[in-house]
């Protein structure tokens, strides 16, 4: 089969590898329809993420099951399914607790021997362990390019919600309108929230976050700190979103959140990063951050895809082939797209 491989930092390669093959009798086999080039995926491609050469990336797919191990009973050969770009196994101390992302077996598809060794989905087929949990049947009514959300990009913006504590009224800035922060920007509107306040230095990410409902603010032609304080009677907000995972915008989302507030950091971080203490302490804030529980969320946000009550057609800006996988990154990172969908 067909897959696209890390070589190099900027340096991707479609190359053939082995068709995967049932390991246990809680595998699936899926044919993909469609894969989606994630945020998180340029980490990798910048070297940033350290990965192997020669593994095969990519982590949010639609396919076609084509074969199925004995112990996989919520999805069957011939199902149409999405899958969450973790697995976990449902019955160690963390599954138990509902910290699926934590899972003692958790295995992160595309990200190399560092979480599991788990080969990409940006490929013609892919091996998905602990089906049961991991792939969901995918609603008549839903478009692969809808479906591919519920899976990871919807699924971390939902996360970064709820663990805000988001509650209608509540106000909420959301920091880096790429496709996870205009997602968790959307869903904080659907919740109530009022003002949800989106901040990036892109106008046309801008506009699609006004779309959405949330108030627009330029990161430096505007002034996101005053801005805020007039809107919320001097406090700041209740929840601030970190969805870049840079120092600079967990700093401002630590200035921006009010006293007692919640900052959750659902941006990806991989080095360390100096973090003002004394103001996190003096506001009582409480920081949230790691990767997103996506498994214990992707029944409830596939079902508001269904209902329309999510709606992240207007993210996906590109199709295109996976033999074009090098160009469409290289879109990506020149921040020419919002969401890229690769068929294979």
């Amino acid at each position: 089969m067909r897959a696209v491989t890390f070589q190099a930092p900027r340096e991707l390669r479609l190359q053939e590898r082995p068709s995967p093959q049932l390991e246990s009798r809680a595998d699936a086999i899926v044919r993909i329809d469609a894969s989606g080039i994630c945020g998180s995926d340029l980490h990798i491609y910048h070297g940033r993420v350290k990965i192997e050469a020669g593994f095969t990336i990519g982590h949010e797919f639609v396919g076609t099951v084509t074969a199925a191990g004995d112990d996989v009973t919520r999805v069957a050969v011939g199902d149409r399914v999405l899958g969450c770009y973790h697995s976990a196994c449902g019955t160690c101390f963390f599954c138990l607790r509902g910290a699926y992302h934590k899972c003692d077996r958790m295995r992160v598809f595309g990200h190399g021997q560092l979480l599991g060794g788990l080969p990409g989905t940006q490929a013609e087929e892919a091996l998905v362990p602990m089906a049961n949990m991991t792939l969901r049947r995918v609603p008549a009514g839903v478009s692969d390019d809808v479906a591919l959300f519920a899976g990871d990009v919807m699924g971390t913006g939902y996360h970064a919600v709820a663990e805000g504590g988001v509650r209608p009224g509540d106000s909420v800035a959301v920091l880096g309108l790429g496709p996870v922060g205009l997602c968790a920007a959307q869903i904080a509107v659907a919740a109530g929230a009022s003002p949800v306040v989106a901040i990036d230095s892109v106008a046309d990410r801008l506009e699609v976050a006004r779309s959405f409902g949330a108030v627009p603010v330029h990161l430096t032609e505007d002034s996101p700190r005053e801005l805020i304080r007039a809107a919320t009677g001097g406090r700041g907000v209740d929840t601030a979103i970190d969805a870049v995972g840079h120092p600079e915008a967990l700093d401002l989302a630590i200035r921006l959140a009010r006293k007692a507030g919640t900052v959750v950091a659902i941006g990806v971080y991989a080095e360390p990063c100096q973090v003002h203490m004394g103001l996190v302490w003096i506001k009582a804030l409480t920081i949230k951050s790691g990767h997103a529980n996506v498994i214990g969320h992707v029944d409830r946000v596939l079902s508001m895809l269904e209902a329309g009550a999510l709606d992240p057609t207007p993210l996906v800006t590109h199709h295109m082939p996976l033999e074009d996988a090098p160009e469409a990154y290289a879109v990506y990172d020149r921040r020419e797209a919002l969401k890229i969908v690769l068929r294979p």
